[in-house]
């Protein structure tokens, strides 16, 4: 699985942290930006990037996305149609798992201003490996939702 990371100036730090993290899971990691720290920087320059990249290989690739809140990320990565950010600042893990069960999200969306890298890291490993249970209800509500862009 190819997971793609990318953020803003306010993730820059959990970025880099999480890339090197989500190695030792044992997954392929991609760095889509920023490659340093500019705090003008605009996150849907990077954010575009890793929808893309989730969008060539849905089957294969998931992305995370980190800003201050990771709300502005998830409302640019949700642009794309097939692609589904969930947010994630703190609160039960439970939230995390349920986005990748019940929602199949392919993008998990942080806010570093709220999460320390060992919340980051925790949030991370549920996400990666928690699969979509695959119920029909689900499938039925992804379905709709694609529907809502046509």
């Amino acid at each position: 699985m190819n997971i793609y990371l990318a953020s803003d100036h306010a993730g820059f730090e959990l970025k880099n942290h999480l890339s090197e993290y989500i190695k030792t899971l044992g997954f392929t990691v991609a760095d889509k930006g920023p490659f340093s720290l500019d705090p003008n920087d605009d996150y849907p320059d990077y954010i575009r990037l890793v929808a893309e990249e989730i969008l060539k290989n849905p089957d294969s690739s998931r992305g995370i996305v980190i800003g201050g809140s990771g709300q502005g990320e998830a409302i640019a990565a949700n642009r794309f149609k097939g692609v589904r950010a969930a947010v994630y600042y703190g609160g039960p893990d439970e939230i995390v798992k349920l986005s990748r069960e019940h929602n199949n999200s392919n993008v998990l969306s942080l806010g570093a201003r709220f999460l320390s890298n060992d919340e980051a890291e925790k949030a991370a490993k549920i996400w990666l490996e928690t699969d979509f249970s695959g119920e029909e209800r689900h499938i039925r509500r992804l379905a709709k939702l694609d529907q809502l862009d046509d």
